[in-house]
């Protein structure tokens, strides 16, 4: 019984497997460039700054711009809000954007660390913090 449960499951998550790769490809959200529905088409050009705006939820969007009070100068903090506002904007929810919260604390995408900071991940992962936990936690509290 076990084995039919496993074989009908592993058939249930192939099958979904299928149609969401035909579904990316029919939307133009995956594929292969050179054999899907835009074979041959131009790559679209990149906005001002060379980087690719990212569609995130609302909620995404806030706690990126949340994060940017954490850095210690008001340089550091203005950096964050322009690349928050350069890099992001609020549409859909973006699974790929990598949100964490520990300590009471949440930050989404890559964190901007000092040197500082970036030793204190050093010796945090070296006492046996996770080194997400002691980015986020060097992020905010050092």
């Amino acid at each position: 019984m076990r084995k039919i449960v496993a074989v009908a499951v592993l058939a249930a998550m192939t099958m979904l497997g299928t149609v969401a790769a035909v579904a990316t490809v029919a939307a133009g959200t995956g594929g292969h460039p050179r054999i899907g529905p835009w074979a041959g088409s131009q790559p679209q050009a990149l906005p001002k700054g060379g980087v690719r705006r990212q569609e995130v939820s609302q909620e995404q969007y806030d706690i990126l711009v949340g994060q940017c009070r954490y850095p210690k100068t008001p340089e550091a903090r203005d950096r964050c809000h322009t690349q928050v506002r350069e890099q992001y904007k609020v549409g859909a929810f973006n699974p790929g954007l990598d949100c964490r919260a520990y300590s009471g604390v949440s930050v989404c995408g890559v964190l901007e660390l000092s040197a500082p900071q970036r030793s204190c991940v050093e010796e945090s992962v070296g006492g046996g913090l996770t080194r997400r936990r002691a980015e986020v936690e060097c992020y905010v509290f050092r």
